[in-house]
């Protein structure tokens, strides 16, 4: 199992997390920092993780809204009352999701959920705490348990209780077929792409065209570029591209929410705007996971580690076979294409580019997933990587999955792509401003 989780999402790291470090904005980025917490005691399970962060986030948009209209509800369409307490009303919001939610991920996770079960309610009553006992607490309170059971409702039969593990799943058999990768004998999460979307029509609206035929030549100059560059030894990587490979295989649901913590604070956004932007975010991420998942398993394209140890001249002679090559990192047991963490990042990006107005946005971020624990976020040598616009950090995070060898250039592009289509419906098509 560990190596699932390490091949998944390799982000279980110190709950230290380095988050600290940003300065409280409001109870939207502070609840979205517990999320976080959230998504990385749910044991690397980035699937689930997305759902949650959406429906928290969702939650606290429609409670804020209900007390002052400014954009439309994505789900809650109801009046509260004007002087309903607002960080009461965001975290009972955040809390009576996450709670519910977080113990709706797989059972394989169980030992994770307790820890931040209590921490999730010790997070609530220090909120509730800090505010004045009375009417305003009261509705407040009200009106964010209102939001939380109707996106519940909303979502109780989504799919999202898919099997996680399937043993069986059908192997192929033929070049280019995808197969079990090394140590991890299951295929993961194959019915997530069935899992019912938060903006998309449905899960397939903007599938990719198929990868690259394996007697190609475009597809051998994949192959031998990932097989230079992302090998675990005798790689022709350079240390800054080893970073990167390290310093992007962090989940990347809690990598971008800490992008959009970092940019709203220097942004001064208020407490209405944080609500949309994170709502988007969020969504466009989940809708990533699903569309993605769906893309993959529809086209069932081998791994990268797979085609280059069994790679068969007789297909295409400018592919030579290593049998022994292995990756820098292990590979997740799931189809390559398209690259899931690289539509993350387009439609990450896309959203934040659509909500500033702007691509031309700079900033630095750390990550929970370098190798040495002082270079992580909140380390004594804490590594920051700048960026001067979204894009730039979206094309990083895509090109992290070649050196770090874990897909093909053509899944990469093809999914950033991907993920920019559907941040550009997140964001053209719900929670507009209110006329």
């Amino acid at each position: 199992m560990r190596t699932f989780t390490r091949g998944i999402c390799v982000c279980l790291l110190s709950l230290s997390l380095g988050w600290s470090s940003l300065a409280r904005a409001d109870a939207v980025t502070d609840w979205n920092t517990n999320a976080g917490k959230a998504a990385t005691a749910g044991c690397g399970d980035d699937f689930h993780a997305t759902r949650m962060y959406a429906m928290m986030h969702i939650a606290i948009h429609d409670a804020l809204n209900a007390i002052n209209r400014r954009f439309h509800p994505y789900v809650l369409d109801t009046q509260a009352p004007s002087g309903a307490s607002l960080d009461a009303a965001v975290a009972t919001a955040a809390h009576d999701v996450l709670v519910p939610v977080l113990g709706q991920f797989p059972a394989v996770f169980s030992a994770c959920i307790d820890a931040f079960v209590a921490s999730a309610e010790e997070d609530y009553a220090a909120a509730l705490s800090a505010i004045a006992d009375g009417d305003s607490k009261t509705q407040g309170i009200a009106i964010g348990h209102a939001a939380a059971t109707a996106i519940l409702a909303l979502r109780v039969a989504d799919g999202a209780d898919t099997l996680l593990l399937d043993f069986d799943y059908p192997q192929g058999t033929k070049p280019g077929e995808y197969r079990f990768t090394p140590d991890t004998p299951f295929a993961a999460a194959p019915g997530w792409g069935n899992v019912t979307p938060f903006v998309l029509r449905d899960s397939a609206q903007f599938r990719p065209p198929p990868p690259y035929a394996v007697t190609s030549k475009k597809y051998a100059a994949d192959f031998n570029e990932i097989k230079r560059l992302g090998a675990e030894s005798g790689s022709t990587r350079t240390d800054e591209q080893t970073q990167i490979a390290h310093f992007w295989v962090e989940s990347a649901p809690v990598q971008w929410n800490r992008i959009a913590r970092t940019v709203s604070a220097a942004s001064g956004l208020d407490l209405w705007e944080n609500a949309r932007l994170f709502g988007l975010l969020n969504m466009a991420l989940a809708d990533g996971y699903i569309g993605s998942l769906e893309t993959k398993y529809y086209y069932n394209y081998w791994r990268p580690i797979t085609a280059i140890q069994l790679a068969d001249t007789n297909v295409t002679p400018d592919t030579i076979a290593d049998p022994t090559w292995e990756p820098l990192l292990p590979t997740p047991p799931i189809p390559d294409y398209d690259s899931a963490h690289a539509v993350e990042g387009g439609a990450a990006a896309e959203v934040l580019k659509r909500v500033f107005t702007t691509d031309l946005v700079a900033f630095s971020t750390c990550s929970l997933s370098l190798p040495m624990p002082e270079e992580q976020c909140g380390g004594t040598s804490e590594v920051l990587r700048s960026y001067a616009s979204f894009s730039q950090a979206a094309d990083e995070n895509g090109i992290s999955r070649i050196l770090v060898g874990f897909h093909f250039r053509k899944a990469v592009e093809e999914g950033i792509k991907h993920g920019r289509k559907i941040g550009k419906r997140a964001v053209e098509h719900f929670l507009k401003p209110a006329k």
